[in-house]
Formats: structure tokens, sequence, C-alpha cells
């Protein structure tokens, strides 16, 4: 890896209430300042790599400076069918005055009707609700930099985000792709209003060869839509489309399964012997042929053109297996074939890792992991040496 966009939680989780932290996406309220500290030990465990590492606030402050980029930003925190057009304009109004870096802020971490002032937006919507009602929502979910977009070679691809409290995410990181001086010149391999495709689903397993996840999160007609795309820039030669349980503990496909090193993979073994995949190929008349259903493993290996790809269960016994597939054992983050970063919670998955051969960057993530993500779920790699 040689450089990853991530994002440091920040006053957004601070927003966090039992009354809103379901529709939110998160299990728990997390210890904020505890949660900065795990993830800067995080971001300087990778650094420790010669790994560069972006944060997502100051590329969008930098984004924001283009007058473009600020007028846009504005417009897509405003919801107008919620707050009605009066409210909306004069909110427009009043984030169009703002600094970018004050604007960023509002864009991550929200903003109630108390804190927009008085002055603007004297209206019904405003009078019939509560002060600490958000009149643009925070956005927690940004410390899950994954799921917004992923890059595949030189390209990325703008997630479509399948639930609601993470709409406004992929508004963000099209600013960031679109304005910033580092990625306006990037092309895109998707594009965030096609049908629903989420970056955790997405598993480069080797040159020319993806994995979709299709559960809760990514849909069918995502799947192929992204692999449309990925055949049409030259960018894979297979897609393995994965069907995976619609369930909170498999929101993606990088939950059961991920790439530890050129041949190996971690994964939930209640899942090995029974996920399948539809493979998916370019036709002649510039179309997708589906294949399958076959395995996923067989289905894996050969596309990537070896004799099996090996695999490393999660924990010694099933009770083990779930507990630490429930705290995102598999969701490694891969710095280098063979060379990973694992929660230090899941204990006999990393010594069993390190049984396989695979080096083991133990971090804490005690809080980190309260909205359900382990350390590839926290990173979107933007370059990476070719293999």
């Amino acid at each position: 890896m040689r450089s990853v966009l991530l994002h440091r939680p920040g006053d957004e989780l601070r927003r966090l209430t039992p009354r809103n932290n379901d529709q939110l996406l998160f299990d728990s309220i997390p210890w904020v300042d505890r949660a900065q500290a795990e993830h800067d030990a995080f971001a300087a465990t990778l650094q420790s790599r010669g790994v560069e590492v972006l944060l997502l606030a100051d590329v969008l402050v930098a984004a924001l400076t283009d007058e473009r980029a600020h007028m846009a930003a504005a417009d897509t925190a405003v919801d107008r069918r919620r707050v009605g057009h009066e409210l909306a304009d004069a909110l427009s109004s009043h984030l169009a005055t703002l600094a970018p870096a004050a604007l960023a802020d509002v864009l991550m971490t929200g903003m109630t009707f108390e804190e927009l002032p008085a002055a603007e937006g004297a209206s019904l919507v405003r009078k019939m609700h509560h002060p600490h009602d958000f009149v643009v929502d925070p956005l927690p979910n940004l410390l899950f930099t994954r799921d917004s977009s992923v890059w595949i070679g030189d390209r990325v691809a703008i997630a479509s985000l399948a639930m609601p409290a993470r709409n406004r995410e992929t508004a963000l990181l099209d600013l960031i792709y679109a304005y910033h001086p580092r990625f306006r010149s990037a092309g895109r391999a998707y594009g965030a209003h096609s049908a629903p495709v989420e970056g955790g689903d997405v598993l480069l397993l080797a040159p020319g060869v993806l994995a979709i996840g299709v559960g809760e999160r990514t849909t069918p007609a995502g799947a192929e839509s992204l692999a449309r795309s990925a055949f049409k820039d030259g960018l894979a030669h297979t897609v393995l489309a994965v069907p995976i349980v619609q369930d909170r503990a498999t929101m993606h496909l990088d939950t059961v399964c991920t790439m530890v090193d050129r041949d190996a993979v971690v994964m939930y073994p209640a899942v090995r012997d029974t996920l399948i995949a539809y493979p998916l190929q370019p036709d002649d008349d510039k179309g997708v042929r589906v294949a399958g259903p076959v395995p996923f493993l067989e289905a894996a290996a050969t596309a990537m053109g070896i004799d099996r790809l090996r695999v490393i269960d999660t924990g010694l016994d099933a009770v083990t297996a779930e507990r630490e597939q429930w705290d995102d054992g598999n969701n490694t983050l891969a710095v280098a074939p063979g060379v990973v970063v694992a929660y230090e919670r899941n204990v006999e998955t990393n010594e069993r890792l390190e049984e396989a051969g695979i080096e083991v960057l133990r971090i804490s993530g005690s809080e980190l992991g309260s909205g359900r993500g382990g350390p590839r779920c926290m990173s979107c790699p933007i370059t990476r040496a070719r293999l």
C-alpha cells in the first residue's frame, strides 16, 4: 500500500445518543476520545510501514477552497423536502457564507436548529422542531471510508450507499474527487447515482479479478453495473457476484472474507462451504455473460489462475468463530502481501493467521468497532504497488 484515505473520528460521533444511534447505524455510543486515540494509533501503524495517510477532513477542506465545490457542498447539505423551501433557502444562504473549514465541519458533524442563526428561516418547520433536532444530519459513518469509494486500478468508483443515514457521504466524496487538486484527473469507474454498490462489498482478489458481495447493501443491479464498467475500462476480466446473507453481522462481503496474501483469505467458517458465486465476464457484444452458481472458493481460484485459494478460518470453534466474526476478525486490512492490520481483540483468529505465515499488526478497537467495522472498513486505499 502506498497511500490511503482515513477519517479520524470527530464531533459527528458526539452527536450519537441512545435516541438516534440505531438510525445512524451504530450499535452503541462510542467513547469519542478513546476512539480518536485508537484511530491515531491505527494511522501511525500504517505510517510506520511507509503508507501515506490522507485524512478525509483535510482533503475535504482543500476541495472546498474551490468556489464551485463550496457552492455544490452547501446545496448537498440541504434536504428541501424535509425542511421546506423557505428554510432551505435560508440554510443554503447561511452555509454559503462559511469558510471552507467551517463548512466542512457542518457537512460532517451536522447542524441543529439551535445552531442555525436565529435570523435564518423563521418558518413553521423551525418552530415545530426541537432546538436539538438536526437541520443537517451528522455523518458518524464517515469513519468507514471503504464504503463510500473504492479504487480499482487508477480509477475511483464512487459508491451508491443503500442506507438513508449515509446518503450524503457519497456527495462529499464526489466533491473531493472532483475538486481536490490531487484527484481532479482521476478517472471514474462507477457513478454514485447508479444502482447501490458499497465499497465493503468489493474485493480485489488479483489483477483483473473482482468479487462483489450482493446482500444487505449491494444489489444485483449494482454488482452488474460495476462489472460492466470494469469490463469497459479494462479493469477486470472476471467479476464474481457473491450472494451473502442480508444480516447486520454480514452487512458486507468483507465482514466474512478478506485477502491476506496473494493466494490466501481469512474467512468465516460458517460460510466457507456454502458461499457461492456467479462468474461474470464480458461477451463479444459488449454485454455481460453470466455463469454459475459455483462454489466461491473454486470460482475465485479459477479466475485468479491458481490451483486453490488458501483459507484461514476465523477462530478455532463455532462459538469463538461467531464471536470474532462479529468483532470484525475477518475485516483485516492488507498492507502488503502477507502483512495485515487486525483488531487485537480477535486473539484466536490472529493466532491462526500467524500460524499460516501472515504478519499481524494488532491495533485496539474497543471503541472504533462500535459501528461494526474493522481496519479494512476504516480505510480506502488509493494507490498500491503493482503485484
